[in-house]
């Protein structure tokens, strides 16, 4: 994903003192999912949109040791990277993480938490055991505390309440990661009101507006 590299580096695009910046933020929130377990050495990833702006963690790099200088920015119109740093490659999160960004992400998240990978599992048992197909199975909850974190849907006000019905697709594995955009689209198209898609037996990604919302719903 993406074209063609600027002929400087553009450092200038993540260097920052601010902790918020989101060169800073990407590295603080691999970090602590690190920390939670949710990422282990280079799985996973995470993305932030700022104005025409797509910083993306980079694919190869430790989770827990990565560094505002290994961050790649993209341009969100042209496809452009804009910075690409030496040696490293860009995510193969990429294509999935635009496809949040196309419907109005701020910030996309990707880990493979194993309460994730286990609740895909379960609902596949389940599925197969009343008889359904496993791949129209998705995730489903209500009556519990969690769940009112989530917003109701997109346009749509306010947050999901404890007896409200949570329901979350369930997309099937593929050998490469890139190759999950086209049946991620397909699920934010049939579940236009769900900010996270669980991948079976991988994971799971989960957007939001902006990094509060997207890492408040991940943690949910």
């Amino acid at each position: 994903m993406g074209t063609s590299v600027a002929s400087d580096t553009n450092d200038h695009l993540i260097d920052s003192t601010n902790a918020d910046h989101p060169a800073n933020l990407i590295c603080t929130l691999c970090r602590n999912f690190y920390s939670l377990g949710w990422v282990t050495g280079t799985g996973g990833g995470t993305s932030i949109r700022q104005g025409p702006y797509i910083f993306i963690a980079p694919s190869g790099v430790q989770k827990e040791l990565m560094q505002p200088t290994n961050i790649f920015v993209l341009d969100y119109e042209s496809q452009t990277y804009l910075r690409k740093p030496p040696a490293l490659k860009p995510s193969a999160c990429t294509p999935l993480f635009l496809a949040a960004f196309d419907r109005g992400a701020g910030c996309c998240i990707h880990t493979h938490s194993q309460w994730a990978v286990l609740v895909t599992l379960l609902a596949e048992r389940d599925a197969k055991a009343a008889g359904q197909d496993v791949a129209v199975r998705c995730f489903e909850i209500e009556q519990i505390e969690q769940i009112k974190g989530i917003p109701k849907g997109r346009g749509r006000q306010g947050m999901l309440g404890f007896f409200d019905r949570l329901k979350i697709p369930i997309i099937e594995n593929t050998a490469h990661e890139e190759d999950l955009t086209s049946s991620l689209e397909i699920a934010m198209e049939k579940y236009p009101d769900s900010y996270a898609v669980l991948v079976r037996r991988h994971g799971i990604y989960v957007w939001g507006d902006d990094v509060q919302k997207a890492k408040t719903q991940a943690e949910r």
